[in-house]
């Protein structure tokens, strides 16, 4: 048997695995089967419409922060978003707004990057900006620049690409779900979704019960995860999430057993589809990163191409709800491939578009 003929039956099977479960909750939650989802009048269209397909820059980064070279690969904004477009990419959700100064001799302007998107017909749809741990007459300011410069770009969301709080207690979460509703409202007010992205941790179970430990804090749990636990401090019209599909799934593999509060083990298995169709409008991005299973691993995944992977995005996009709400953005945080492959960031991204591109359901 070849490799690409293992990978896809070793896709199968773990698809069929995370179908049911998922098919399974989805349907009780009142959003159809999969066998609804492609039942007659619903077969062969596509899960991701042109106009969504997108792509986060962390992706391509060193192209982008790369000073002029003679590699014959595109580097700086204008360059890397002109072949972005060609590939077919029509979102971009930026990971900061800088290039390399040697390119115009000072740094790029928000002005420029919104001409280079508009000449490109490309869209920015979010970003992966900075969202203050606190809040204070200086930070409320400086999250008006940010504001100021996603409405010059002309995104839709504003976001960061970190959790919105790295504790496991439950009073830092409230603490968190204070700021952020604050600062939806802010976002809000110019028309913006401010949303948070996640990491594996973020779906491991919240310490909210049991005996406390030295410093007074809880040292079990009441089975509830913590960005679960999040979406429900938030306003839903202020607060959005952007759920990292690959992190998701790491989460699934390792976090799946806490201590109850009587201090009895407990076993919950995560299901990252069942959490976004019980509340699909407020996932209006995700990141579509595949990974390779490999148990061996402490995520269990290692990082490939959208499309070589195990993560069944068929499934996923076919059954999470509001077909044609969601922007779905390619990201592969390994995909530079240095000095010896320069070019290997581009080339991963058209690989992951034209699997993108073909997902139909």
């Amino acid at each position: 048997m070849s490799d690409s003929q293992h990978g896809m039956s070793r896709r199968r099977m773990l698809g069929a695995i995370a179908g049911a479960a998922g098919a399974a909750a989805v349907g009780a939650a009142g959003f159809g089967s999969a066998a609804a989802a492609n039942g007659k009048g619903k077969a062969n269209g596509v899960l991701v419409p042109p106009g969504k397909r997108g792509i986060i820059l962390y992706s391509v980064r060193d192209r982008i922060t790369a000073a002029p070279d003679t590699s014959g690969v595109p580097y700086g904004f204008e360059r890397v978003l002109a072949r972005i477009a060609e590939i077919g990419y029509k979102e971009v959700e930026f990971a900061g707004y800088t290039q390399n100064t040697g390119i115009l001799g000072r740094q790029i302007t928000p002005v420029e990057l919104r001409k280079i998107l508009d000449d490109n017909g490309l869209r920015a749809n979010g970003s992966h900006a900075s969202i203050p741990g606190s809040v204070t007459p200086n930070t409320i300011a400086a999250f008006e620049q940010t504001l100021d410069t996603a409405e010059i770009l002309g995104t839709q969301h504003i976001g960061t690409g970190s959790d919105p709080t790295n504790s496991n207690y439950k009073a830092d979460w409230d603490a968190a779900a204070d700021r952020w509703n604050l600062f939806g409202e802010m976002a809000a007010a110019r028309g913006l979704k401010l949303y948070t992205h996640n990491h594996d941790a973020a779906y491991n179970f919240l310490l909210d019960s049991g005996p406390l430990d030295g410093l007074g804090r809880p040292t079990r749990s009441s089975g509830i995860r913590k960005l679960e636990y999040f979406f429900n401090l938030t306003e839903a019209d202020k607060v959005y999430f952007e759920m990292d599909i690959y992190w998701a799934h790491v989460a699934q593999h390792r976090w799946h057993t806490y201590t109850d509060p009587d201090g009895n083990p407990q076993t919950n298995i995560f299901d990252p589809l069942a959490t976004v169709a019980t509340r699909t409008k407020r996932f209006p991005l995700f990141h579509a990163k595949d990974g390779a299973f490999n148990p061996n691993t402490t995520n269990g995944y290692e990082m490939v191409p959208l499309g070589e992977g195990d993560i069944d995005y068929l499934n996923f996009f076919a059954n999470m709800g509001a077909k044609g709400y969601h922007n779905p953005m390619w990201e592969q945080d390994n995909a530079p491939g240095g000095a010896a492959d320069p070019g290997r960031s581009l080339r991963y991204a058209e690989v992951s578009y034209q699997h993108m591109a073909g997902l139909r359901g």
